[in-house]
């Protein structure tokens, strides 16, 4: 199956998507400031530049967008019918880089926590998720 739009206008598309400040990550920064905690962002000494470092608790989150990390039996984690090779190499890179930033941290003594993209909208599920963190 071919794309529904022209390549040029899909190159536009892919080079808007932001890797950093996007919406699902500023939604668990500000529930995370509102309940009180301070944190630092994108810390480029730390593997994988973690969106948030919580250095008191020695706790990283990563917000993963759903399509670009996989997450498993989302519907926003469609694989795209054109260029098949293409996106697959590129997503499962994606996965096997996350694992091993994950393995690397962990190594270095810190707790990591991935919320998904999917999961940023339910204040019970962000609720939930930051017992984790203390």
């Amino acid at each position: 199956m071919t794309d529904k739009i022209s390549s040029s206008a899909r190159s536009k598309n892919m080079a808007a998507i932001k890797g950093k400040d996007t919406k699902p990550e500023k939604i668990v920064r500000r529930y995370l400031h509102k309940l009180g905690y301070r944190f630092r962002l994108h810390r480029k000494d730390l593997p994988g530049k973690p969106d948030i470092t919580l250095p008191r608790f020695k706790t990283v989150i990563f917000v993963h967008g759903c399509f670009w990390h996989r997450h498993e039996q989302c519907a926003n984690s469609v694989m795209p019918t054109s260029n098949v090779a293409f996106w697959r190499k590129k997503l499962d890179g994606n996965v096997v880089r996350d694992k091993k930033n994950v393995e690397l941290l962990k190594e270095q003594g810190w707790k990591v926590l991935v919320i998904w993209e999917c999961e940023v909208q339910s204040d019970i599920f962000l609720h939930n998720f930051v017992k984790q963190i203390g």
